[in-house]
């Protein structure tokens, strides 16, 4: 295989996930911090990320790893409560600005692109004392923080991500709380923080757009996390519209608005809608975009950014009671007994192709990145790691094949891969 011209290898982290100094330096808590530091039952093993990996005070070494490796392109994102402790610009970090400088700084000295995500999970603990995602008063928030870091990085940094994989966190945060805050609400936080986060970002991308773009010639979009579903039964319709509604409620929940017409997809409104009646809500769980809100919505993307792991297969199943956002759905998920398993991900590298066709051909063919891709591994990782490049091998040869449809707007300039 001949990777084709202008083909970016990149590395991607997350804050919480690799800085640790949970608190150096002026840091103030995250929504993780506060969590894994209650300990119980839902965190593993009692873990904190107070230490992680150490970027924090190892940015030198993780550096020499990114030259190692010879990467085009680093992913990283801010920790908002080290910039802004309290969540707000009325209390601003010297030190984390610092820290974020040198970051970018070393990069492009050493000719790697860095493409920085604005928040990944890991809310300022004062914003969500006051409701966090679940209240409308986290938009301006939000707004707020993301003009701080355009004003403060915007200048060196060219390709930002507002939100990583808001569909993620609005489901594991709000609805099933398994996630930081750690509070459930079946059926309605979910959605309520949906709607909150396309209209954060959103905003986000109008401030960029109305006051940096002109000077700094930077693109905004968001991660959006998908899968691919397939039939159980090619032959079942009740399986394929299974199957539709599995991408609709996945991807075309946050993409649809944010690259089409401001507003979520039918098939989403007219289930949940469908749902909440049969359960006895006298309206939808899933609120309602103003028309003012869809005009604002509409268009707030300047690339499409997709993270991919996995896929799986798809039968109907009718949920008569039960409410969540995941029954909504009204399906049975599993994967093929034939398929290799790496703990949650199941390795499909046919569904990557799958995906990439589904988004060029439904939002436009727009340019897209991949700034997730991978599978976990056990502590402490093998180094004889054959199933990892094999899982990358067959990868790269589905993006191949998918190439083959002359995409000519599809741009593979960026391969995350799991610190």
């Amino acid at each position: 295989m001949a990777f084709p011209a202008g083909f970016g290898w990149g590395a991607s982290t997350a804050a919480y996930q690799v800085e640790g100094g949970w608190d150096a330096d002026g840091k103030g808590p995250s929504v993780w911090d506060t969590f894994t530091h209650q300990g119980g039952e839902r965190v593993f093993q009692n873990q904190t990320g107070d230490v992680a990996c150490g970027s924090y005070t190892l940015w030198e070494e993780d550096l020499k790893c990114i030259k190692q490796l010879g990467l085009t392109h680093y992913r990283f994102s801010l920790s908002w409560s080290r910039l802004l402790p309290d969540g707000t610009t009325g209390f601003i970090n010297q030190k984390g600005i610092d820290y974020y400088n040198k970051i970018i700084d070393d990069l492009l000295t050493n000719g790697v692109i860095p493409i920085v995500t604005l928040y990944h999970f890991d809310l300022p603990q004062a914003l969500e004392d006051k409701g966090g995602w679940l209240s409308e008063a986290i938009i301006e928030s939000f707004d707020k923080y993301a003009r701080f870091c355009f004003s403060m990085f915007g200048d060196r940094v060219k390709q930002w991500i507002t939100i990583n994989e808001p569909n993620i966190l609005a489901i594991m945060a709000y609805d099933l709380g398994v996630f930081p805050p750690g509070v459930p609400h079946f059926g309605t936080g979910g959605y309520q923080a949906a709607h909150n986060l396309i209209k954060a970002h959103a905003r986000s991308w109008h401030s960029y757009d109305s006051f940096f773009r002109k000077e700094q010639k930077g693109m905004v979009s968001l991660g959006i996390f998908a899968g691919w579903a397939e039939p159980a039964d090619t032959n079942s319709v009740s399986d394929q519209e299974a199957a539709k509604r599995a991408i609709a409620f996945c991807l075309d929940f946050f993409a649809k608005p944010i690259f089409i017409d401001g507003d979520y997809p039918e098939v989403v409104k007219s289930q949940i809608a469908f749902m909440s009646k049969k359960q006895g809500y006298p309206s939808s769980r899933l609120p309602k975009f103003t028309e003012e809100e869809k005009r604002m919505i509409k268009g707030t993307a300047d690339f499409f950014a997709v993270q991919y792991y996995t896929s799986r297969l798809v039968k109907y199943q009718e949920n008569k009671k039960e409410v969540g956002f995941l029954q909504d759905v009204e399906l049975q998920v599993f994967p093929d007994p034939s398929w290799k398993r790496l703990d949650w991900v199941y390795v499909v590298p046919w569904g990557i192709r799958k995906l990439l066709k589904y988004i060029k051909d439904t939002y436009n063919n727009p340019v897209i990145y991949i700034t997730e891709n991978g599978f976990p591994q056990g502590d402490p990782a093998s180094l004889d790691d054959t199933q990892r490049w094999e899982y990358f091998r067959q990868t790269f040869q589905e993006l191949f094949k998918g190439t083959s449809y002359k995409w000519n707007h599809i741009i593979y300039d960026f391969f995350g891969l799991l610190h």
